[in-house]
């Protein structure tokens, strides 16, 4: 890790959804490098011994998860809402209904369900420790939107208006909550696109690359530690130059 920003996490508890897939692999690594206990909490099973078998669009699901944790460990410090699915590529009048739902389910209505049943303790726990961070995983295309995209840009521009009512609401309480806005990464829910459409999208990036996945767990890392002390309800890009605003 020669070169790598450590932040002080040790001690602190992470919940991590998402967590199986390519940006949650890269922000466990990162984020256990710097000491946290992170929990995972995916669809799919995992070897880990904290992580959790959760789906975050089951609000049943979702406060099991929480019950546990609590039960586990007692508090929570930062919680990075990751899980999300890009749904096929077609015009908006061409997906159909159930499609567009199961889209915001995951993108959106997971992260509202994970926060609503996670904060309290969070505040619990930053009552006692005096900070706390929730990091929510949105898209470049919450900003800009993106063709044959509706449902996926509708759903992470919607994480985006979340994070900034969620970052009002608890700036009093010492939990910061930020959104970062990545832009295409090689990762298994990208790379099974169609070639076009992943040259359509390379051509958008001035720097001429995609992110990869390590970029994003810097910013997570850098987000769900003291180091970041005067920022809340904000959007940080990792667009490689494509963000206009």
């Amino acid at each position: 890790m020669t070169g790598t920003a450590i932040y002080d996490l040790s001690g602190k508890i992470a919940v991590l959804t998402g967590a199986a897939g390519g940006f949650g692999t890269a922000i466990r690594e990162r984020l256990e490098g710097c000491g946290a206990i992170v929990v995972g909490w995916d669809l799919k099973s995992n070897a880990k011994r904290d992580d959790i078998k959760v789906d975050v669009t089951d609000q049943r699901s979702v406060e099991r998860a929480t019950a546990t944790l609590r039960d586990r460990h007692g508090r929570l410090d930062i919680l990075i809402n990751n899980a999300g699915i890009v749904g096929d590529v077609r015009p908006t009048w061409e997906i159909p209904v159930e499609e567009f739902r199961r889209i915001l389910d995951t993108n959106l209505f997971g992260a509202f369900l994970a926060c609503r049943s996670l904060v309290p303790l969070m505040i619990e726990t930053a009552a006692k420790s005096g900070s706390g961070r929730i990091v929510n995983v949105a898209s470049i295309q919450a900003k800009e939107g993106m063709h044959m995209a509706s449902a996926y840009s509708a759903a992470k521009a919607g994480l985006v208006a979340l994070t900034k009512s969620l970052g009002k609401e608890l700036a009093g309480k010492g939990i910061l909550v930020n959104a970062i806005t990545p832009a295409a990464s090689l990762t298994a829910m990208s790379r099974d696109a169609p070639k076009e459409r992943l040259d359509d999208i390379l051509s958008r990036i001035p720097l001429g690359r995609f992110l990869d996945p390590g970029e994003v767990a810097a910013m997570v890392a850098w987000l769900s530690s003291d180091e970041c002390s005067f920022s809340t309800g904000a959007v940080f890009d990792l667009s490689g130059g494509r963000a206009t605003y």
